[in-house]
Formats: C-alpha cells, sequence, structure tokens
C-alpha cells in the first residue's frame, strides 16, 4: 500500500505517530495548533512524560469531558426551565428548546401517547399526529411517563426537561465513545466533541443527538466490519430523524470502487429492516399520525437557517412550496452527483467519513430547514473527517454566532418592528458566516482528498481507519491493484 509522503518537517511526527500500533496518538505531536497552545500546560508531550498505567485513561477523560459538556448545556437552558416564557424571554436568554413547548403541545403532560391518542393542537382541532419520526414519538413517550412517576404534577412540565437531558446526556456521551472508538489511535480526536462548544449550546434544543448517537455506533460497528448491525444502527438512525439516509450514498459509492458491494448490501438490509420493525406498527395503528413527519416535510416552506430563506426576504423571491420542493432537490441532486464524481475521481479512495460528511453538510447547506441544532448531525463526522483543531475551532465559533444571530433575530419577533432584537439583515450575515464556515470546511476535506498526502489521518501509513472493509481493500480504480493483493480480505 502506498505510505502517505512526508517531507523533512513532518519526519518526527511520523516516528512519533508510528512508534506503536496500540498507543494513542498525542495531539501535541500532530497538530501545530495543539502544540503552540500547549504551552500554557507545560509543552508538547515529553520522552519522560508518564505513560503507565492510569486511572485516568483517555477515554475516560473523554468522557469526564463530555459530562461537564453535559451540565454545561443544562446549565445554559435552566433559566427556561426556571422562568416562565413571557416577552421574547426564550429569545433574549438564548435558552429556547423544544421540550417545554411540545410536552404541552403534544399532550404529553395529559398522558396522551404520540401518533396514537387525539389531543388538542394550538388551534383547538384534535389532532394524535406527531411531526417527528417515530423513534423521537417513543423519547417523547418515556420522558412523559418517567416524569409522571418522579415529578409532582405542579413542576411535570420542569421535570420533563430534567429527564429528556439525562436521556440526551447519555446519548451524548453515547456519542462521544463510539467517535473515540472509531478512531482507534486518533482517540484523543474525540475531544474535539466533546468539549464543542456547539454540542454545549444545542444539545438540550431537541431530541437530535439521539440520532447522531445511532449513526456513531453504526460507524463504529461497520469499522468493525459487523456490516449488518452498522445497517441496523443506521436504521434506527433514520426512525429518530430521517438524515442519515443520505449516508447510503457514500457508502455505495466507496463499497463500489472497492469492490465490497456485499458489504454495503448487508448495511442496506439490516437498515430496512431496523426502520421497518419500529415504523411498522405505528404506520398499522395510525397510519395519519405516522405519516404526519413526511406529510409536514414535504409542505413546509423555506425556514429560519436556510439559504431559500435568505432569498426569500433578501432578494424578494417568492415560490410555491411544490417549486421549492423541486428547486430544493434540483440543488441537492447536482451536489450528490459531484461528490459521486469526487469519490471516484479522487486519486485515491476517499476515507468513509471524509464523504459522509461532504455529503451531510452540502445537504444541509442546500436544504429548505437548517435548525440551530442540526449542527450537532456535523459534529461526530467533522472529527472523523478533518481532526484539526484550528479549522474545527473557527467552524465552532461561527456556530455560536449563529446560535446568537438566530435567537436576537426571532427576539424582534422576526419583523424587526418592536425596537428589539437583530434585523434582517444583520441575521442574514450571522447565517452567510455560518455557511461559508461549512463549506470552507468541506474544501478543507476536499483538499485532503485530492492531495492525500496531506490527510493526517493517513499521515502513518493508515488508509482508512473507520472504513470497515474498505480499510486497506483493492481499488478498482488504482494502477497498480497488485501493491493491495496482501490487503484484500478474504
Amino acid at each position: 500500500m502506498d505510505e502517505a509522503r512526508l517531507d523533512a518537517s513532518d519526519q518526527p511526527r511520523a516516528e512519533l505517530s508510528s512508534s506503536s500500533s496500540d498507543s494513542p496518538v498525542a495531539p501535541t505531536h500532530e497538530d501545530p495548533f495543539v502544540r503552540a497552545g500547549s504551552a500554557a500546560f507545560g509543552g508538547p508531550l515529553g520522552r519522560h512524560a508518564h505513560r503507565g498505567w492510569s486511572w485516568w485513561t483517555p477515554l475516560r477523560v473523554l468522557i469526564g469531558i463530555a459530562l461537564a459538556s453535559c451540565v454545561l448545556g443544562y446549565a445554559q437552558k435552566l433559566p427556561c426551565r426556571s422562568q416562565p416564557w413571557a416577552g421574547g424571554f426564550q429569545y433574549s436568554h438564548a435558552c429556547y428548546n423544544d421540550l417545554l413547548p411540545l410536552y404541552t403541545g403534544e399532550g404529553l403532560k395529559d398522558g396522551d401517547r404520540p401518533y396514537l391518542d387525539p389531543h388538542a393542537d394550538g388551534n383547538g382541532n384534535a389532532t394524535g399526529e406527531v411531526e417527528y419520526p417515530v423513534l423521537i414519538g417513543a423519547a417523547m413517550e418515556l420522558g412523559a411517563v418517567l416524569t409522571k412517576h418522579i415529578y409532582p404534577q405542579s413542576t411535570r412540565a420542569q421535570g420533563f426537561v430534567d429527564i429528556t437531558w439525562v436521556l440526551i446526556a447519555i446519548a451524548a456521551v453515547v456519542t462521544v465513545i463510539a467517535t473515540a472508538l472509531t478512531v482507534r489511535r486518533r482517540i484523543w480526536d474525540a475531544a474535539m466533541l466533546a468539549a464543542a462548544p456547539s454540542l454545549v449550546l444545542a444539545m438540550l434544543i431537541n431530541w437530535d443527538l439521539l440520532a447522531v448517537a445511532f449513526t456513531a455506533l453504526a460507524m463504529l460497528a461497520w469499522s468493525r466490519k459487523y456490516n449488518f448491525v452498522a445497517g441496523t444502527l443506521l436504521g434506527l438512525a433514520i426512525a429518530t430523524k430521517f438524515y442519515p439516509i443520505v449516508f447510503f450514498l457514500p457508502l455505495f459509492v466507496l463499497c463500489l470502487r472497492a469492490r465490497q458491494l456485499k458489504a454495503f448490501s448487508a448495511a442496506l438490509v439490516g437498515g430496512a429492516f431496523a426502520w421497518a420493525v419500529v415504523n411498522v406498527p405505528v404506520m398499522i395503528a395510525s397510519p395519519e399520525g405516522w405519516a404526519r413527519f413526511y406529510y409536514y416535510s414535504r409542505i413546509r416552506g423555506a425556514d429560519w437557517g436556510s439559504i431559500w430563506y435568505v432569498f426569500t426576504r433578501w432578494f424578494g423571491l417568492s415560490y410555491t412550496t411544490s417549486s421549492l420542493n423541486l428547486y430544493e432537490a434540483g440543488a441537492i441532486a447536482v451536489a450528490f452527483a459531484g461528490i459521486i464524481w469526487l469519490a471516484l475521481a479522487a486519486p485515491r479512495r476517499p476515507r468513509l467519513p471524509q464523504l459522509c460528511f461532504l455529503t451531510l453538510a452540502l445537504f444541509l447547506v442546500l436544504n429548505k430547514v437548517y435548525s440551530p441544532q442540526y449542527v450537532l448531525w456535523l459534529l461526530p463526522l467533522a472529527v472523523l473527517a478533518r481532526p484539526r483543531w484550528r479549522a474545527f475551532i473557527v467552524w465552532q465559533v461561527a456556530e455560536v454566532i449563529y446560535f446568537l444571530g438566530i435567537w436576537m433575530y426571532l427576539l424582534g419577533d422576526p419583523s424587526g418592528r418592536n425596537g428589539k432584537g437583530l434585523e434582517f439583515g444583520g441575521y442574514a450575515v450571522a447565517l452567510t458566516i455560518r455557511d461559508v464556515a461549512v463549506l470552507a470546511l468541506c474544501a478543507l476535506v476536499v483538499v485532503d482528498i485530492l492531495r492525500p498526502e496531506h490527510d493526517i489521518v493517513r499521515a502513518d501509513g493508515s488508509d482508512d481507519p473507520a472504513g470497515g472493509v474498505l480499510d486497506g481493500a483493492a481499488d478498482i480504480f488504482d494502477r497498480e491493484p497488485e501493491l493491495y493483493d496482501d490487503l484484500v480480505p478474504a
């Protein structure tokens, strides 16, 4: 297998990173940004550093960091748990979340079951429909049941937030652990995820981290060559939030290039099976309630956070829902075609996380909905695709700017006529900064794909540590396939 090219300045780093096939890579050796920042803590890891057994293993440190981020995330939303929402309080304190409104609005406080039991909506109409896939509905019901048995009636709304936070915190820790184990020797890369500001700010807005956890577990299972299990976990992720379905595209293209379509088929069957197991019973019991998510997704207009919303407000463009869906689908199809071309034309087969990150990032930027919590979808993939701290921090700063911008904009109602909050121009700037940061990170990943010698994950001669059957597999476009003969899985 071709070794990644190293110049003279990189040689010490390569020697340190490849000195042991089992020892974790030290970030102060691999990343110049971390090396420079380590001066405040005694400098890079040296030859005399203690490397023996310690209770504080890298994984336990990462779990500790993740738990600290979860506590901070709860504290950041605490004002909205403790105070009534009036006069834009939830926006001025940037603590808005969907939990409290849905606990009341979906009838959970009255014991109604999502999809199954009718309740009055905000207009007084009877409905049992929940605008989320079924596993989020299950999480909502679980939180409501536990709240009913633990909290007195007077504080159940606040208790629902507490119970949901525990569930989401578990998902956050699972995501960090799965990501850390997926990167193997680069376990410290997961610290970017565990300490991400966007994890703190967005984790408790909605239940998205449940889908993120399933997806991270799917990536881990795939990296260990449990292909059917990986597909099953991905199917559960799709049954929680629909976005993970896009990952089957890069998985198919890479398996095609590596002659591993049997593995892809196993994952696809596993995904379809798991999705059907959790969806079909609800589909049979309440067809209209089950279909609400898909119907709402189709009729939804250009929403906050999307470039289509900016086009509507800034340039005065207007579209019917059907035309918007057509433009959105066309833009995403073009982007996906470009990803397929990149995957097949790259001089060396891209790593799976690289292509998954690009697919999801472009899907989000071109989607008609880009809610603040969607940043959580990208976090684990960004860590796996390009574990460089400098670019990651720049992206996180942009996400924080947008996080503050959206709430200040909504504080303005968002007409801007009440003298509060941020006017549309300022909000559009915050949105543009976020999107440009995401696209810049995509560009850096593309550079790593086209010039794999600059990919830090491959700097020690690795191929695709998260790739499972793709790692070290033959490449149908390689000009010297005999170099891979001894690496093709039996």
